[in-house]
């Protein structure tokens, strides 16, 4: 018979892996501010931390982090099967499928989110760039592309919302156009 998982227990695994792995959620709200903050002047971390915690809700984003945390996991202690081992551990430029997990993760929150994804991974910018060097004995060929995904969801989640807002602010929001109906 097959298991169900529930909601609650993959959110529980996906914080627990990612505080076994060095990464805090509060990692990754700076992350979300440095890359929001120049837009939205008003814009606190809080926002940030709450924003990262919404996108850590959404099953993809969960998944994807628990496969790319797993496989990264695996490959340190030497249990992938060759050639895939090799190109993990090494974590093999032309190798591809850790960004394109992590691409795929943020699809559902825009262009905002893709952009921003594309600058993170280029730029590693904050714990990025801890996890994405090759330094000691830890694997992090998935995770540094999965935590700059869950930073440019949670950033383009809090763009959005600054933009409705500031059209709500002026009278143009969706709450304005339901008034005057």
């Amino acid at each position: 018979m097959r298991r169900q998982v529930s909601s609650q227990e993959i959110s529980d695994a996906v914080r627990r892996k990612l505080h076994e792995r060095g990464v805090s959620m509060h990692d990754i709200a700076e992350i979300v501010y440095e890359m929001q903050s120049p837009y939205n002047p008003d814009l606190r971390m809080e926002d940030c931390l709450d924003s990262v915690l919404m996108v850590l809700r959404k099953r993809e984003m969960q998944h994807a982090l628990l496969v790319g945390m797993e496989l990264d996991t695996l490959a340190e202690k030497g249990l992938l099967s060759e050639p895939l081992q090799s190109l993990v551990q090494a974590d093999e430029p032309l190798f591809g499928c850790d960004e394109t997990l992590a691409l795929g993760s943020v699809l559902g929150y825009g262009s905002i989110a893709v952009t921003t994804f594309g600058h993170l991974d280029k730029e590693k910018t904050g714990i990025i760039r801890r996890l994405d060097t090759k330094a000691g004995s830890h694997v992090h060929t998935f995770l540094d592309d999965l935590i700059a995904s869950v930073a440019a969801s949670a950033s383009s989640r809090i763009a959005h919302r600054f933009r409705d807002k500031e059209e709500e602010d002026n009278g143009n929001g969706p709450n304005h156009a339901a008034s005057a109906g």
